[in-house]
């Protein structure tokens, strides 16, 4: 301990080597002083200071070195509580408080302020014991001491008034001891034997500024004793400087006590002048009393007559060849000027004659002092007014006499000196002969020139130095060598000016003159060496004043001299503040510096920078820093690290000297630099100097910024290299404020590990070295706040962090057990320990047994991890810090369980394996022999209220058994099977997917066993309410993993009835394609239970339940059984079964998300077949499921399907019992489920998909009734309207317009909204090239105009196009449409429009084109029905019925058709009394014409009168009409034959009432005879016409009528006739074949 240090001789010697060392040992020697001090403060574990110890500072503090006093007073005050003071030891308590006493009035103001710090911390008083104890000091052969004394005694006599006298007393007795110098031993032959001992001088200069200080507490009786001392013993002392300083105290007493003591003091110098001898040594006291009398004399009255004689006297003095002497003499005369008013221009025009002839140097200097002293007294403007000035400037410019030159420079250095600035206006006048007089050919010029400027420039203003600078930097560039020799003098000489404005001016000199160094010409360049040493001279710095010609040689030659003056500056001890003119010399060495390419010299320009700022004054450092600063920054970023060290402590330094006012761009600068992208030199620059430009600020800067340091580098969205650079801070911080950073460890420690796990290496680096340094530096203070960081690290999920964590928490493991950690662990068995039981014990006492615990865990648990490098950095640790790893495991085992089984529930994977693999390593290495143990505390965490311990306990079971053999599980399945079926059915399903895995390595170890021992149970628990749905999820989770194994179990035992859907709908979402294998029994089993809950409250879970199991197929192979099988149930012939099977499809067609495509034909096609079926439940399925199927459909399926679409509508058609298809009909849906197929094909199909398209659509229209179209009349008509206004072949548009035809036949009043489109596509597509195509539009017009409101413009149109059209086939088109139109409108066209129209028609009745023809006449016949009585009269009588004879055959033909169709369409206005027989007449006529066209016409005419009287007379036809068809059945043209045929079946058809048999019987015995035609067409019409006549389909009552009355061969012939064709026919249904042939095809 220190009790054994020899602490007196190591305080003498670090007391000697802070006096005598370099600045770096001062330091080092000042600390370990201090240090020292403390051992022995008498605190805990420290020793008690001996006095001896206690003298040797107190002797120190008379040092001349001021470090020395410094680094005692700090020595002292850590010794403060063991100091011995007046009141506990008289002695050594006085000698003490003499010293500090002392010390309190030290010449350095830093040592002054400590040591006030000391009196009052000690809480000391002064006493007046202490008074005559400071007599000694006062004669201390240490300046120092001496002047510290002299105020210190001063300051305790003014306490102490009543001891002045007696302390006077004793100094002037000391004096006299001083003043005696015994003379030197002579031999008997008058040889000196032995010298005199030196004379002490110093002691006596102590007393005289003791005496100065004392003198202003001094009372008047006092004052005069004091003088009679001065004159003429003190003032007359040996030595010169004691004379001086005698003097100072004399002037000093004058001025305190003068006024009071006028009276009593001036008789003393009166006498001493009037009485002293006239000798030469007395000359001194003489002109010291002069000036004493002087000084008195001001406080005189002016008209006294003793003031002219002083002031003569004074005059006289001047003369005196002493400085001081003639300057007291000028310092005394402006006071008594008044009183020599009148008398002062003599004397001025005297003592200017005197200045400027007189040969004495003495002489002129003191006429020169005296002009500047009067001058004073009378004011600035008697220059001007005694024409001063004028004179001087006269003489100063004297070529011939340079006595008047030198003269004239006196009185200018003299009038500087009085008159200070009151003469600056005049400097500017002085300068330019000022210049000139520094190259003057005189020396004693030159000089005085020196002189004067020295006064100019020390007497300057700010103001000043402002008029003066200039011009002489303007000066510099002037060509003459002479006037720049001359400015560089002056600027030399700015040296003198006063300290204020020397640091405001010198930085501009210097650089100047070091620029003039370098100068063409010798003179100039040595004026400017000059310069520089004269700026070098007035430094007060004693250090710097020591090394000048060092500094002035590194600015004469800097390339080669800088580093050594660096290295000078380095060693030097700065004891004193560094002055301006010193600063002016240094900063361009240190400026150049750092733009040196050595690293060393920029290494030391750096320390430099930093050590000024501790001893310089701001301001004066302040006009360098522009210059400095970029060097320092570009130092910072250097590439050697030391360098960026020194350079950031020197701008810390700086900021914390200057403030950061002064620095506005730095914080700015080093935070950009800081997010550099450059390098990582850069940003570590940055970052070191920040932290030291805080360190510099304080605390204050640090709470500020670092909110914002941390909350940057905690971003996620930062680039690296910003991350990087807040992260360094981290390194530095902590260096620079030490244990003031502490607070701060707890925020930064999670950004550093962020930035551990950053995916840049050079982030995670830099963060690595950051976390290592808060360990060094905070490990122990730091512990609760580093641990539980490193604690969550490492069992973070991103593995970087995990590693990173390890690393540390090995160094802070180290750390704590006192070993490096740097050794290396690679030996043959990761068991291998190098720890030692003293590690392990320190550990637990910083860590807490608890915490130890976790610790340890998490590095075990991290010798499993998942990555190699966590796993080794973990090994290494523990290797390290553990002794024996069985024995500590067994130490950790529940600490390690509870996190094992958190982690091991882990949402994270790595965790998890980490967890399970330390479980298996645990098992491994202390054996199945530790199962006992662990299964208890597994069955207890089964119990936890976390449910992630739960989950992993159930994890950990698995690990256990996977490290485990099978006779070990089967030995504790006990504990083991219950475990896992509670696990199973826990509350959590977290837990209970954990348990599933556990069963999953359960089945591996001990196979079948397992399935007996836990599913039953899972199975009974279902039936348990509040256990249901958890044990079904569990089953779900068992079957999620073990699937294969579980379903073939399970399958049988779920799908016998009662099927529990519930439960196979949960096991199939996760059995997977194992289901597959099950679906030919799942399937049935589901539609069974499904159609047992149609109709009831359970059908929607039941529903939910089947959902579930189908949609959880996702293989091709069980989408294919599926969907076959669903099909296939759909064709049962049970209600129930065919419901619940369409059902099923619908929702496993709407909600799957596997790919159906190969299967559309088949589902499309089986579900249409559907839309016959009596069930509504089962239509709204299938048309739902098929909806369903075509919105998933794109664009190419749906195009594909349309030709198979088609052939199943054609299908469901034929297979319809009505006219219309069910499953087309429901209501709100209609056709939409196919919809969006067929107008896909009819949009986009190529013309085959489109024709195709259109045709099936026609189809669909057919079967649907008109209610369930009108929803989809929009979607129907758009496209195809669109399509048909597009060019596309025939076939296509002929398609298309029959479904139109179709559509508006159907639902016509709902297209009404398309009216115009539809009418512009018709009327366009009756224009077509193609016949078929025209022919259909012409029909679709006709169905069209049934919704015209206006028909007038459509039938305008088709008479103006059947008149204009030159094309025949287009004409008689337009004239089928006329027709068509007219059927559906006749009654609303316009009386004018049908007149025209009529006279077209009648004009075309004989056109020479057939077609033509027959469309007119077919035309005009159906316009019949609508024209008024006299229309339709005027046509028949002029046209119709008209005389025939004459004619030409065609007219004849056309007005045969006319008439024919008129009877067809208007029977009863043509079968009218007034028109009845001549319509007969010329119908019968026209039957016997003898061309076939007329007759043919004819006989359709008679078979039109035959329907009419058959159903207006009631079976009764007129004898000539019977007997006129029998003779055309009998006509030899089978043409003729085959109309009357046709003509008797069409008119006998089901609808119309039977004929007469009497009638029938010779029509049938025709026919009869006609089936023996050997015109085969002609047979085939004899036997359709013979059944409707015979209304054989009807029934046989009308065929038994007429056997009754028929003769045996006709029987006979009828009876084969049956046989052969009729009854087979009967059976059939009727042809639709269409009669009328005016109507074109």
């Amino acid at each position: 301990g220190p009790d054994l240090l020899p602490r007196r001789d190591m305080l003498l010697l670090l007391t000697n080597v802070i006096g005598t060392g370099s600045p770096r040992l001062q330091v080092l020697a000042s600390n370990t002083l201090t240090t020292l001090c403390t051992s022995s403060s008498g605190e805990d574990g420290c020793a008690y200071a001996e006095q001896e110890e206690i003298d040797v500072l107190l002797q120190a503090l008379q040092s001349p070195c001021s470090n020395v006093r410094d680094a005692a007073l700090r020595g002292l005050m850590e010794l403060q509580m063991i100091l011995p003071t007046p009141d506990s030891d008289e002695k050594n308590g006085l000698n003490l408080l003499h010293r500090l006493w002392v010390v309190k009035f030290d010449v350095e103001e830093e040592i002054r302020k400590q040591a006030e710090r000391l009196w009052e911390s000690m809480a000391l008083e002064l006493q007046s014991d202490l008074c005559p104890m400071l007599l000694k000091d006062i004669t201390y052969h240490e300046e120092a001491v001496r002047q510290a004394a002299a105020k210190a005694l001063s300051s305790a006599v003014m306490q102490y008034r009543d001891q002045a006298a007696d302390i006077m007393s004793k100094l002037i007795e000391i004096y006299q001891e001083k003043l005696f110098r015994p003379p030197p031993v002579l031999d008997a032959l008058g040889r000196v034997i032995s010298e005199p001992p030196p004379d002490q001088w110093e002691s006596r200069c102590g007393i005289a500024l003791a005496l100065n200080k004392l003198a202003q507490y001094l009372d008047g009786f006092q004052v005069k004793p004091l003088f009679q001392f001065f004159v003429p013993d003190a003032l007359n002392d040996r030595h010169p400087e004691v004379r001086k300083c005698m003097l100072d105290a004399a002037l000093s007493a004058l001025n305190t006590h003068g006024k009071d003591s006028v009276n009593s003091l001036l008789p003393v110098f009166e006498e001493f002048l009037k009485n002293a001898p006239n000798d030469a040594s007395y000359d001194a006291v003489r002109q010291s009393v002069v000036i004493l009398m002087g000084s008195l004399a001001k406080h005189l009255d002016k008209n006294d007559p003793k003031v002219k004689p002083i002031v003569a006297k004074l005059v006289t003095a001047l003369s005196t060849p002493s400085q001081q002497v003639q300057e007291s003499v000028a310092s005394c005369l402006p006071p008594l000027v008044p009183a020599i008013k009148e008398d002062a221009a003599g004397m001025i025009q005297k003592l200017m004659e005197l200045l400027l002839e007189s040969d004495k140097y003495a002489e002129r200097k003191g006429a020169a002092y005296g002009l500047a002293g009067l001058v004073k007294g009378l004011g600035i403007l008697s220059l001007k007014q005694q024409d001063m000035m004028t004179t001087l400037t006269d003489a100063i410019q004297d070529k011939k006499n340079f006595r008047r030159r030198e003269g004239a420079l006196f009185a200018f250095e003299m009038l500087c000196n009085m008159l200070g600035k009151l003469f600056e206006p005049y400097v500017v006048h002085v300068l330019p002969h000022l210049l000139l007089c520094f190259g003057d050919g005189n020396q004693y010029v030159r000089e005085a020139a020196d002189e004067c400027a020295k006064a100019v420039m020390s007497n300057l203003s700010a103001h000043g130095v402002k008029l003066v600078l200039p011009s002489l930097l303007v000066a510099l560039e002037e060509e003459s060598w002479r006037t720049k020799a001359g400015s560089v003098e002056l600027l030399g000489a700015m040296a003198y000016c006063a300290p204020k404005q020397l640091s405001s001016c010198l930085p501009n000199i210097v650089p100047k003159l070091t620029e003039v160094l370098t100068d063409s010409h010798v003179k100039v360049q040595k004026a400017g060496q000059q310069a520089l040493r004269q700026i070098g001279s007035v430094i007060r710095n004693p250090e710097i004043l020591a090394i000048s010609p060092v500094l002035l040689d590194a600015l004469t030659d800097p390339s080669r001299k800088t580093q050594k003056c660096l290295q000078t500056l380095l060693d030097t001890k700065f004891v004193h503040f560094i002055d301006a003119p010193s600063l002016a010399l240094i900063m361009p060495i240190v400026q150049r510096a750092f733009q040196d390419r050595s690293t060393d010299t920029r290494k030391m320009a750096a320390q430099i920078i930093g050590n000024m700022y501790s001893l310089t004054d701001q301001k004066d450092l302040a006009p360098y820093l522009p210059s400095v600063t970029p060097g320092l920054k570009s130092s910072l970023l250097d590439p050697v690290p030391k360098v960026r060290t020194v350079s950031a402590k020197a701008l810390g330094a700086m900021v914390k000297g200057m403030g950061e006012s002064c620095f506005e761009d730095l914080l700015p600068w080093l935070m950009d630099t800081l997010a550099s992208e450059q390098s990582s030199v850069d940003r570590s620059g940055a970052a070191q100097g920040l932290a030291e430009v805080m360190a510099g600020l304080g605390v204050e800067k640090l709470e500020k910024l670092m909110p914002e340091i941390v909350s940057t580098a905690s971003k996620v969205d930062i680039a690296p290299h910003v991350r990087d650079g807040y992260i360094m801070m981290f390194t530095y911080l902590p260096i620079t404020f030490g244990d003031k950073f502490t607070p701060y460890v707890g925020p930064i420690i999670p950004c550093i590990l962020k930035a551990l796990a950053d995916e840049n290496e050079f982030v995670r680096d830099t963060a690595l070295r950051a976390g290592q340094r808060i360990i060094t530096m905070y490990a122990e203070t730091a512990i609760a706040l580093l641990l539980p960081e490193l604690e969550q690290g490492l069992f973070d999920d991103l593995w970087r962090i995990r590693f990173s964590s390890v690393q540390l928490l090995g160094d802070l493991l180290f750390h704590i057990s006192g070993v490096t950690g740097k050794m290396t662990t690679e030996s043959a068995s990761e068991d291998d320990n190098f720890g030692t039981a003293q590690s392990t014990k320190a550990i637990i006492e910083a860590l807490g047994a608890e915490r130890r615990n976790r610790v340890l865990a998490g590095l075990y648990m991290g010798r499993s991890d998942t990555q190699l490098v966590v796993r080794q950095a973990s090994l290494h640790v523990w290797k390290i810090v553990v002794s024996n790893t069985p024995r500590t495991l067994r130490e950790i085992l529940p600490t390690l369980f509870s996190l094992l089984l958190g982690f091991l529930a882990s949402t994270c994977a790595d965790k998890r394996t980490i967890a399970a693999r330390t479980l298996g390593d645990l098992v491994r290495k202390l054996g199945e022999k530790i199962l006992p143990e662990i299964i208890p505390i597994l069955e207890e965490g089964l119990r936890s209220d976390k449910s992630d311990e739960r989950q992993g306990v159930c994890i950990g079971l698995s690990e256990i058994m996977k490290s485990t053999g099978r006779d070990a599980v089967l030995f504790f399945s006990e504990s083991l099977v219950p475990t896992v079926r509670k696990a199973l059915c826990d509350p959590l399903e977290e837990v209970r997917e954990a348990a599933a895995k556990t069963f999953e390595q359960l089945h591996t170890t001990i196979g079948h066993q397992a399935l007996e021992d836990i599913l039953p149970f899972l199975l009974e628990q279902l039936g348990v309410e509040e256990m249901s749905d958890f044990a079904l999820d569990g089953l779900k989770q068992v079957m999620a993993v073990k699937s294969r194994v579980v379903l073939p179990y399970l399958v049988p035992k779920l799908t016998c009835p009662p099927v529990n859907t519930q439960v196979l709908a949960f096991l199939s979402s996760v059995a997977g394609e194992a289901l597959t294998r099950h679906l030919g029994v799942i399937l049935p089993a589901v539609m069974s239970a499904l159609k047992h809950k149609l109709g009831t409250e359970e059908e929607t879970q039941e529903l939910a339940n089947c959902q579930a199991v189908i949609l959880s197929v996702e293989d091709e192979a069980g989408q294919r059984i599926i969907i076959e099988d669903l099909l296939d149930a759909t064709r049962n012939s049970e209600v129930g079964m065919r419901q619940a099977a369409v059902t099923i499809l619908n929702i496993y067609c709407a909600k799957t998300k596997a790919d159906y495509t190969a299967h559309l034909r088949n589902l499309v096609s089986g579900l249409i077949r559907l839309f016959n079926d009596s069930n509504a439940e089962v239509l709204n399925e299938s048309w739902d499921a098929l909806s369903a199927i075509t919105k998933k459909l794109d664009a190419g399926n749906q195009l594909a399907l349309i030709d198979d679409l088609h052939k199943d509508v054609r299908m469901v058609g034929n297979e319809a019992k009505g006219e219309h298809v069910p499953g087309f009909c429901i209501p709100k849906k209609g056709v939409t489920s196919i919809l969006p197929i067929l107008r896909e094909g009819v949009l986009s199909g190529n013309p085959e998909q489109k024709e195709e398209a259109a045709k099936a659509l026609g189809l669909v229209i057919k079967l649907t009734s008109a209610e369930a179209l009108k929803p989809s009349v929009v979607s129907i008509t758009g496209p195809l309207i669109r399509i048909l206004g597009d060019r596309f072949s025939w076939n296509v548009k002929v398609a298309l317009l029959e479904t139109l035809s179709l559509l508006l036949a159907k639902v016509g009043i709902a297209l009404k909204p398309f009216l115009p489109q539809l009418q512009t596509t018709f009327t366009k597509a009756l224009q077509d090239s193609n016949r078929s195509v025209r022919l259909k539009a012409a029909d679709a017009l006709g169905k069209l105009i049934s919704i015209h409101t206006k028909v007038d413009p459509l039938f305008t149109e088709l008479l103006n196009g059947i008149r204009s059209s030159e094309d025949s086939g287009i004409r008689e088109t337009m004239l089928q449409a006329a027709r068509f139109v007219t059927r559906g409108a006749g009654a609303k066209v316009d009386s004018t429009i049908r007149k025209n129209i009529v006279t077209v028609l009648l004009g075309m009745l004989g056109h020479d084109e057939d077609a033509t023809r027959m469309a007119s006449a077919g035309c005009l016949g159906e316009l019949c029905a609508f024209l008024p009585d006299e229309e339709l009269s005027a046509v028949l009588l002029q046209h119709l019925l008209a005389d025939i004879s004459g004619i030409d055959w065609m007219v004849r033909h056309g007005r045969s058709l006319a008439l024919s169709v008129a009877i067809n369409v208007a029977p009863r206005r043509l079968c009218a009394s007034r028109f009845c027989d001549s319509v007969q007449t010329m119908t019968f006529n026209n039957a016997t014409a003898d061309r076939i066209p007329i007759a043919v016409s004819g006989i359709q005419g008679m078979g039109f009168l035959m329907k009419h009287y058959i159903e207006a007379e009631g079976g009764n036809l007129p004898a000539k009409l019977v007997s006129l068809f029998i003779k055309c059945l009998q006509n030899p043209s089978s043409d003729i034959k085959l109309v009357a045929e046709k003509m008797i079946w069409w008119a006998n058809k089901e609808q119309v009432p039977p004929l007469d048999p009497q009638i029938i019987k010779p029509i049938l015995k025709t026919l009869l005879d006609n089936t023996k035609d050997k015109n085969t067409t002609v047979r085939a019409y004899s036997d359709q016409a013979i059944v409707n006549l015979l209304k054989m389909r009807e029934g046989e009552s009308v065929l038994q009528a007429v056997c009754k009355i028929l003769d045996v061969a006709s029987i006979e012939l009828f009876n084969e006739s049956c046989r052969r064709s009729l009854k087979k026919l009967a059976s059939q249904a009727d042809s639709s074949e269409m009669i009328d042939d005016t109507v074109l095809t």
